[in-house]
């Protein structure tokens, strides 16, 4: 515990400082609440695109054979040429949030290609996209998770260090100055006594 001076000055600065945590505390208390209902947010969203990518590359799987067969037909088509994100302030933090992903138009030969080739593409453009929502919400997870270490940490130095040290301070100063004003009270019972004293002993003489 810091040093602290038995003064009314120190005696003022103390509860100041007491009513800045005890307002600042809510605050950091409700922003710990939206961090974790937006991270089990994130998490459900997270599940849902995982289930996602599951079922389409279940799906893929029917016929990814035929993405053996001779020719590069899809590898350059499903290379995102841009993934668009855009951002949102969530309790006060900076979130990124998965927009869309761009790729190049895909040009080639409807008759030297395979039927299949145009399935091929918008599955596994799908997929690539699915995919990089993923790495956004993972980010999201991460940014979250930081956050609300950092305000827990915050929560508990106000709770559990500072409020209860500042309480403790005002406590000690007030006994202090309790007992210093009754030491000068009685101080100055005894000098008026003797000045009393004083006053009728000359008035004898």
């Amino acid at each position: 515990m810091a040093k602290i001076k038995f003064t009314k000055g120190e005696l003022k600065r103390q509860r100041d400082a007491l009513k800045r945590f005890e307002r600042y505390l809510p605050i950091l208390q409700l922003k710990k609440q939206q961090m974790q209902l937006e991270i089990q947010r994130t998490r459900q969203r997270l599940n849902l695109k995982n289930q996602e990518v599951d079922n389409l590359e279940n799906e893929i799987s029917k016929w990814a054979g035929l993405l053996q067969e001779p020719g590069d037909y899809t590898a350059y088509w499903i290379k995102p040429e841009n993934i668009i994100t855009s951002s949102l302030n969530i309790a006060g933090v900076d979130m990124p949030i998965f927009e869309r992903v761009e790729f190049k138009d895909a040009e080639y030969d409807l008759f030297l290609t395979p039927l299949w080739v145009d399935i091929a593409i918008i599955a596994l453009r799908k997929l690539t996209a699915l995919l990089e929502e993923k790495k956004i919400l993972n980010k999201q997870l991460q940014i979250l998770s930081d956050e609300l270490r950092i305000t827990n940490q915050r929560v508990n130095l106000f709770e559990k260090v500072k409020i209860p040290e500042c309480s403790e301070n005002i406590r000690r100063i007030r006994i202090y100055l309790g007992d210093q004003q009754a030491s000068a009270v009685g101080r100055s019972k005894i000098a008026k006594k003797k000045i009393e004293r004083m006053s009728l002993e000359a008035a004898f003489v």
